[in-house]
C-alpha cells in the first residue's frame, strides 16, 4: 500500500516521519523508585561489584535511587548463564541460604547482561505510534545493529535528529525456536534511540513498513543503552501485559503505554519473524538479514517489543515543504529528485525547530517491576 494515490505527491511520503515536538506534558513522577516483582511472581537480578568483581544479585528493594538486596554467592554473575545452570529452583535455593546483604546505589550497578550486537525490533507495534507516524501497513521488523550499553551519557553528533523510544525487551535463555516459543524468557528495558535524519535519508518512501533505513538510522554506538534490572516471570504470558512503561525528557512525560495495547505480542513476532526470514535490506552499503541462524534467534539477541505514542516525529507537515522541495527542484536542483528534497526539506526545518533532542536532555525510562534507563545527552 502506498500513502499517497498521486505520484506527482510521491516525495510527500518520505514526509511522514517529520518532527513535531509538543513543549507541554505532565511532570512525571519520580523514576528513582521502582516496586520490585513479588519473588513469586518472577526473580529480580542485577550485577554488582564486590571487590572489583562482577557478581550476580537478586534485589529485593528499590528506593528513592538505592538499591537493597543479597550477593547470590557461587553463581554465574551473568543471568543467562545463571538460569541455565540452575534454574528456579536453584536460584530460589541460594537466594533463601544467601547471608551476604547489600545495599548500593542503582547507579553503581553494572549492565544487568551480555548480548550480542545483532537484535530484532518491531516498528510502529502500538496502534497510537502507528497512527501519529500515519504508517498503515504495520506492524513491521527491522534488525538493530548495536552493542547494548549501560545507561549514562549519550554523546551528541550535530548531524543527528536524535529522537527517543522506550521499549520492552525479551531475550531467550536458549536459542529460540520460531515454532515453539519458550516458556520463560529474561525482560529488561532499553532506550531505541533513532535518528531520524539518517532514517529519513534512507527509508522507502512508499513503503516505510518495509524496514528500510531503519537499520541505518537505528545503529549508531550508543543508541541502545538498557535497563538496570534484568527479571525473569515465572508465567511470562500473565507478567508481561500488565508492564507499563513510561519515557520522560527533562521530568515532562512523553510516553506512557501497558505492553498489553502492543498489537504484536511474544508469539506472534516470533511468528512475524518466521514470515520475514529472506528479507533482505541494504546498511550502509552491506546487505543485512534478521539475525537468525537455522530458523533459530541466537543466544542473547534481543527482541525490542515497540514503542508508545509520543515520540518526536510526527505524520504533520504544511503544504510549504512540498512547495520549497518542488521550487528547489525546478529551479536548478536536479541533482536530487523531488523524494529526496522532500526529505532534505523536512531535515532541514527539523533541525530548524530545535524540537530534537540536544545537549542537556535528559531521558528517563522507567518501569515498575523493570527498573529505569537514565541517558544524559552530553556534547561530543
Amino acid at each position: 500500500m502506498k500513502f499517497f494515490p498521486s505520484p506527482v505527491l510521491a516525495g510527500v511520503a518520505a514526509a511522514i516521519f517529520a518532527a513535531h515536538l509538543s513543549l507541554t506534558g505532565v511532570a512525571s513522577a519520580s523514576t528513582s523508585t521502582i516496586e520490585i516483582a513479588d519473588p513469586s511472581e518472577a526473580l529480580t537480578l542485577a550485577r554488582v561489584s564486590v571487590n572489583g568483581s562482577p557478581q550476580l544479585m537478586s534485589v529485593s528493594s528499590y528506593v528513592d535511587g538505592d538499591v537493597s538486596g543479597v550477593v547470590l554467592t557461587g553463581a554465574p554473575d551473568d543471568p543467562i548463564t545463571a538460569f541455565q545452570a540452575l534454574g528456579f529452583e536453584g536460584l530460589d535455593t541460594l537466594i533463601s541460604e544467601s547471608g551476604t546483604q547489600l545495599e548500593t546505589s542503582a547507579s553503581d550497578l553494572l549492565i544487568p547482561v551480555s548480548l550480542t550486537d545483532r537484535h530484532i525490533a518491531a516498528g510502529t507495534n502500538f496502534p497510537e505510534h502507528a497512527e501519529e507516524a500515519t504508517v498503515e501497513d504495520g506492524p513491521f521488523l527491522f534488525t538493530k545493529a548495536v552493542q547494548p550499553t549501560k545507561a549514562g551519557e549519550l554523546p551528541y553528533s550535530e548531524n543527528w535528529l536524535l529522537d527517543f523510544e522506550v521499549e520492552l525487551c525479551f531475550v531467550g535463555f536458549d536459542v529460540i525456536d520460531l515454532n515453539n516459543p519458550p516458556e520463560h524468557v529474561g525482560l529488561f528495558l532499553c532506550n531505541d534511540f533513532t535518528d531520524r535524519a539518517a532514517l529519513l535519508r534512507h527509508l522507502d518512501p512508499f513503503d516505510p513498513a518495509s524496514g528500510k533505513g531503519f537499520t541505518t538510522g537505528k545503529s549508531a554506538p550508543g543508541f541502545m543503552p538498557i535497563g538496570d534490572l534484568f527479571v525473569i516471570p515465572r508465567d511470562r504470558k500473565s507478567f508481561v501485559p500488565d508492564i507499563e512503561l513510561t519515557l520522560s525528557v527533562d521530568g515532562k512525560e512523553r510516553q506512557r503505554a501497558f505492553q498489553r495495547q502492543a498489537v504484536w505480542n511474544f508469539e506472534e513476532m516470533l511468528g512475524q519473524i518466521d514470515q520475514r526470514r529472506d528479507m533482505v535490506w541494504d546498511y550502509r552499503g552491506t546487505p543485512i538479514m534478521l539475525p537468525l541462524d537455522n530458523g533459530t534467534i541466537p543466544l542473547r539477541t534481543a527482541l525490542l517489543g515497540g514503542t508508545p505514542s509520543g515520540t518526536i516525529f510526527q505524520g504533520d507537515i504544511g503544504l510549504s515543504v512540498y512547495l520549497r522541495a518542488a521550487f528547489s527542484w525546478l529551479f536548478g536542483g536536479w541533482d536530487r529528485s523531488i523524494v529526496q528534497w522532500v526529505i532534505e526539506t523536512v531535515i532541514e526545518d527539523a533541525k530548524a525547530s530545535g524540537d530534537f533532542l540536544k545537549p542537556g536532555n535528559q531521558v528517563v525510562l522507567h518501569a515498575d517491576k523493570l527498573g529505569t534507563v537514565e541517558t544524559l545527552i552530553v556534547a561530543p
